[in-house]
């Protein structure tokens, strides 16, 4: 008993640390490169606003791509409240798209 106690103590205490991996070096490069791109979608995404529909999809499901990438940029290089509230953006957006892609484009 005291054995489990003192497992699921340390265990317990060892949460925080084990929570705070190392982030890799290319983060701030990542996040910088995540700014860009984003720019770069809405772009893509303005310019097919009109076109047929076959070129509509096209861009939504690299819009798909882009936030999947994003999102892991996101989840590995940030934290806390920051990394929450950015990874919920871009389930939230993984979403909206994939409904959109499944209702005007199929699979």
């Amino acid at each position: 008993m005291r054995a489990a106690f003192s497992l699921a103590l340390a265990l317990l205490l060892a949460g925080p640390v084990l929570a705070q991996q190392p982030r890799p070096a290319t983060c701030p490069r990542d996040l910088f490169q995540n700014e860009a791109g984003f720019r770069v979608q809405q772009t893509r995404l303005a310019q097919v606003a009109n076109a047929d529909q076959a070129t509509q999809c096209r861009a939504y499901r690299d819009h798909v791509a882009y936030l999947q990438k994003s999102r892991s940029v996101f989840a590995t290089c940030q934290s806390g409240a920051e990394r929450a509230r950015n990874v919920g953006e871009m389930d939230s957006e993984l979403a909206n798209y994939r409904a959109l892609i499944a209702n005007r484009c199929g699979r």
